[in-house]
């Protein structure tokens, strides 16, 4: 069964830092470009960060741009999103994403989703 499974969720108060991972299992996913996304309650999935397949490649949203980072290894796990200064509007589940469409931000070019990892920033 191929699954990807977050973690690195929790309570943190606004300025702070979260680290998110994301582990697969079943296949690998070294081919795959990564990408995290995150739901609000009563709002759509909107893509965050992005990396293509080798790491070389990032992408980012405006609105985590300069304070998030996602980095990969594919020697170890997937994907990780290190979160710096995070505000009260960054506040939602955060889901772990594998397709094949390098830069992509649909939800549709995304294949594998993991079940996500809640992150709430307290003012």
């Amino acid at each position: 069964q191929v699954q990807l499974v977050e973690s690195g969720g929790g309570l943190v108060q606004v300025g702070g830092s979260l680290r998110l991972s994301c582990a697969a299992s079943g296949r690998t996913f070294s081919s795959y470009a990564m990408s995290w996304f995150r739901q609000a309650p009563g709002k759509e999935r909107e893509f965050v960060a992005g990396v293509n397949w080798n790491g070389d490649f990032t992408y980012y949203d405006d609105s985590v741009k300069g304070r998030f980072t996602i980095s990969r290894d594919n020697a170890k796990k997937p994907v990780d999103l290190q979160m710096n200064g995070l505000k009260p509007e960054d506040t939602a589940i955060y889901y772990c994403a594998a397709g094949h469409g390098d830069g992509a931000r649909s939800i549709y070019a995304y294949d594998y989703w993991g079940r996500g990892t809640q992150v709430t920033v307290s003012s």
